[in-house]
């Protein structure tokens, strides 16, 4: 046996024995916060994360106001231990930690999605007592297989969406998306990346295929477009909004971004339910909200150092993965934050948007976004998902239920990059997987 393979099986060992210590990796707050002042401000919107809302109107009017239709009632739920969510098993699994947005072919007033008229643009499954929920989406996989090159086979599923108790007619021409919850750490340092930054990445010349590209999306509180950078398809421009518009459409929580229930025009039972004040979540807890995951941490890495996990980064580097996953980024100034200003970071991407082949579309532009083209995802903590979230799955949808499948899953710009990770020997797939292992 290879002397770096002894160190994969001894770093692979050392994973397992700290896994207990790591279940909370995703939950710690940034170094660099200045006071005791700060860290209790962190708690507190660690606290409103995880807080379940009520119907209004409730005793506590400081959380009420869910609904009239909504998803779930806390953020947490759909981001289990601040993680990825999962899709569920089989057409008879309900979707837990999954969504599923909507749209009607053609754009809105600023160039996104066109919501659909009876149903918006995001199915909401539950509703408040008296307003009926919107309908269920349910899952059915379809699956195929792989052959790599050692004759090892690998079994891919893709889903797909089928609808019932739908309460608002049919859904007619419909573009969807299925999406899983995403990881909500590092999030304040991704938004300190200059936009200069990312437009600088795009501009450059790349081999194998790969562009990449800004998205450029409304921003509802500046009222003019601006780059995009969080989100799936880079479709929000900033955390604020990011998070705004998830109590919006997850919750059906007001704000000052969203200030109007999320009811369509026939929707009449949606819109004379009680409200749970103008807006649900004040200033101060989007705030607080925007404090809390603007701070939450990248976990560390881990066993980096290992043979067996640099030969694995150069093999990672060698497929021409890090044409997208870029392996680091300086983030710039916060204007508010100054724990977040001018850090060496690796998140492992670019934030652009790539075309990743039709096995990968969902066929649903959003901006610029075409319906083949996704957001480079971070690649920060993707070893430790297994361990927090058992059953997470990955990729926009939750397909793949291992980093093998999701690679598998690349194409388009991502296409060669993929064969080379195809064509490699058994070992050092293997080898290419402990170094992911250890972000």
């Amino acid at each position: 046996m290879r002397g770096w393979l002894v160190a994969l099986v001894a770093a692979l060992a050392s994973f397992s024995a700290s896994a207990e210590a790591d279940r909370e990796a995703f939950a710690q707050p940034l170094a660099g916060m200045d006071d005791e002042a700060q860290l209790e401000r962190f708690f507190r919107g660690r606290g409103l994360f995880r807080q379940a809302w009520v119907v209004a109107p409730s005793r506590d009017e400081a959380v009420d106001g869910l609904g009239p239709l909504y998803n779930r009632i806390t953020c947490i739920a759909c981001h289990p231990k601040n993680g990825r969510g999962q899709a569920p098993i089989n057409e008879h699994s309900p979707m837990r930690t999954m969504l599923v947005r909507l749209s009607l072919p053609g754009r809105d007033a600023h160039g996104g999605p066109q919501p659909h008229p009876a149903y918006g643009d995001q199915l909401n499954e539950l509703g408040i007592p008296g307003v009926r929920g919107e309908g269920r989406a349910q899952i059915l996989w379809q699956e195929k297989q792989v052959t790599l090159s050692a004759g090892e086979t690998v079994n891919l599923r893709r889903p797909q969406l089928k609808f019932s108790e739908l309460a608002y007619g049919p859904l007619g021409d419909i573009r969807t998306s299925a999406r899983v919850g995403t990881p909500v750490f590092g999030l304040g340092l991704l938004e300190t990346v200059s936009a200069s930054t990312l437009q600088r990445m795009a501009d450059e010349r790349k081999p194998d295929g790969v562009r990449g590209r800004v998205n450029t999306v409304w921003s509802v509180e500046r009222q003019r477009l601006e780059v995009g950078r969080f989100g799936l398809k880079a479709n929000q421009p900033s955390l604020n909004q990011q998070i705004a518009s998830a109590l919006h459409g997850d919750m059906g929580l007001t704000s000052s971004l969203y200030p109007q229930e999320n009811c369509a025009p026939q929707q009449s039972a949606c819109q004379q339910a009680v409200s749970g004040g103008q807006p649900e979540v004040d200033g101060m807890q989007l705030s607080e909200l925007h404090f809390y995951l603007s701070h939450l941490a990248p976990p560390s890495r881990r066993e980096r150092d290992t043979p067996a996990v640099k030969h694995g980064e150069r093999l990672f580097a060698e497929a021409g993965c890090t044409l997208c996953h870029r392996p680091q980024l300086t983030t710039g100034v916060h204007p508010d934050y100054k724990a977040l200003s001018g850090r060496k970071i690796e998140p492992y991407t670019d934030l652009l948007l790539h075309d990743m082949g039709e096995g990968l579309a969902d066929g649903r532009d959003d901006y610029l976004a075409s319906g083949r083209e996704w957001r480079t995802p971070p690649l920060w903590g993707v070893g430790l998902i297994e361990q927090i979230n058992p059953g997470a799955g990955y990729l926009h949808d939750g397909r793949a239920r291992s980093l093998t499948e999701a690679v598998l899953w690349h194409g388009g710009e991502a296409a060669v990059a993929r064969q080379r990770f195809a064509a490699l020997s058994g070992e050092d797939r293997i080898t290419l997987l402990a170094f992911l292992k250890s972000l």
